[in-house]
């Protein structure tokens, strides 16, 4: 399998394009990258089955996150307020970094 490139990172702010989410934003919580998925904080709610464990964990339906695909999700840019497309641009100190094709503004400081 070939993994393309990650452009999301931990504590990105997104946006869902697709899916049962659209239009919805949050932070992302966890990277997949070989999976090419990411977790978003409150968004994606599945329900789990789950049995009761000894005397420690109850059992019933719990709720969590699901992972959704890169593909589904656009970077929010905090300027534009908008989902933008990213590029890259080396800086001053040979540093790569991020950077918004709408307005210019860096997301890597």
């Amino acid at each position: 399998m070939i993994v393309s490139k990650n452009y999301l990172k931990k504590n990105d702010l997104v946006v869902v394009t697709n899916g049962r989410e659209k239009g919805k934003s949050g932070r992302i919580l966890k990277v997949f990258p070989e999976k090419q998925k990411v977790l978003i904080e409150k968004i994606n709610f599945i329900k789990r089955h789950s049995r009761p464990h000894g005397q420690q964990k109850r059992g019933g339906i719990l709720e969590k996150e699901a992972p959704l695909h890169i593909s589904n999700v656009m970077l929010l840019c905090e300027k534009c307020n908008k989902p933008v497309r990213i590029g890259y641009r080396t800086l001053e100190g040979g540093k790569k970094a991020r950077y918004c094709k709408k307005c210019g503004e860096l997301f890597d400081k």
